[in-house]
């Protein structure tokens, strides 16, 4: 479909003085119609960017440096994405009080959840932002992103999300949320690099943002640049299929091989973390139990191989296209900070792995990781 579109519609969307920038235009404006739709938005609310970091740097500067702006404190937690926390450290920089708030540890009954008594504790009427990550990338925790936005609203604070994770794995309406800003990247529901979204508030509470980005004026000045017509196109096609797959209903593992199916998805993500458990005994969970969808994505499995490290077992299964924090930082060898969040040490981050379960999985494919996983840990094992 993009190589079609790349050869046949390849005229820039904002020249709409000739056929053919009127025809990708027009395809460029559906596109964005029916991903708002499909977010519960207007598609005057949606800003086109190149991914969620773009998104979330402009949904963070852009709100909190608007002039008509005045608050000077943001809310956050500790576990968020780089995306979002150097963002916040940057505005610290220029004179905002960022309060990062601690999470569940792993062995309360919300390992890795946010405590709503003590977000509220933290609101005043000076608080501009809370930003709160809808579900983490590392742990696969959900957060009650709904409460923590009537607990915002209640002190006059805007809310943004980044649901990287969650758009095209769970149900995101931005009205049931009543969020007033959110992120959310193609990449992460089988869509193309490099394009993304944030979704903008226009009513009851109408956000304003300075641009980042600047130079055409485009999206209303909120963001400058041509438009990507051909990923946005792509965009919203990978999250319509997301969305008429994720329900569909499933006759064991075997049913449905290729499609999304999230009670596939958690099947096989539970037979993964059962084959693991019974083949070592010192593996262990990471995050909310796998018995709570509303707590946990549903593909996402993060377990600790203590006192083995994470990367030796990476380095052992090249096969297998895992990693050991988010994958944003694999190159930083620092432990994580959201395993660090959550009780563990040093050593115990470093000896875990984060595994995603995808809608292209089949049963075999997880008994072969599982069985690659267990036998190089069983050497490792013996070599300490």
């Amino acid at each position: 479909m993009m190589t079609q579109l790349m050869r046949e519609n390849y005229a820039n969307p904002g020249s709409v003085t000739h056929s053919a920038g009127r025809e990708i235009a027009d395809r460029v404006a559906a596109s964005v119609f029916s991903l708002a739709a499909n977010l519960g938005a207007n598609m005057e609310e949606l800003v086109l960017t190149s991914g969620a970091t773009e998104s979330n740097n402009l949904a963070l500067s852009g709100f909190c440096l608007h002039p008509r702006q005045h608050r000077r404190k943001i809310v956050s937690v500790v576990t968020e994405h780089k995306a979002t926390l150097d963002p916040l450290l940057r505005l610290q920089g220029l004179g905002f009080a960022v309060d990062f708030l601690p999470v569940g540890n792993q062995h309360s009954l919300g390992p890795g959840l946010i405590d709503l008594q003590r977000l509220e504790s933290a609101l005043d009427a000076n608080t501009a932002l809370v930003t709160i990550m809808l579900a983490n990338n590392e742990i696969g925790v959900i957060q009650p992103i709904a409460k923590i936005a009537a607990i915002c609203h209640k002190h006059g604070a805007m809310l943004h999300t980044d649901a990287t994770q969650a758009v095209g794995h769970m149900r995101v309406d931005v009205n049931e949320l009543d969020v007033d800003m959110l992120s959310f990247s193609a990449h992460k529901f089988y869509g193309p690099k490099g394009v993304g979204g944030l979704y903008v508030r226009s009513q009851p509470r109408r956000i304003r943002l300075v641009p980042q980005i600047v130079g055409g004026g485009q999206q209303e000045n909120r963001r400058s640049g041509t438009l990507n017509s051909i990923g946005i196109i792509a965009m919203d096609w990978a999250l319509r299929y997301c969305l008429e797959d994720m329900t569909n209903s499933v006759q064991g593992l075997a049913a449905n091989v290729g499609r999304f199916g999230n009670e596939r998805i958690r099947l096989l993500r539970d037979a993964l973390f059962e084959r693991l458990v019974s083949g070592l005994e010192f593996v262990r969970l990471n995050g909310p139990s796998l018995d709570n969808p509303s707590e946990r994505l549903f593909g996402n499995l993060n377990c600790s191989f203590y006192p083995l490290e994470g990367q030796s077992l990476m380095l052992a299964c090249p096969e297998l296209a895992v990693s050991s924090g988010s994958a944003c930082t694999s190159a930083n060898p620092s432990p994580s900070h959201v395993l660090l969040s959550i009780g563990h040490s040093e050593d115990q981050a470093r000896s875990c792995l984060r595994f995603g379960v995808g809608r292209f999985n089949t049963p075999t494919e997880i008994d072969q990781a599982a069985d690659w996983i267990v036998d190089a840990a069983e050497k490792l094992r013996r070599l300490i």
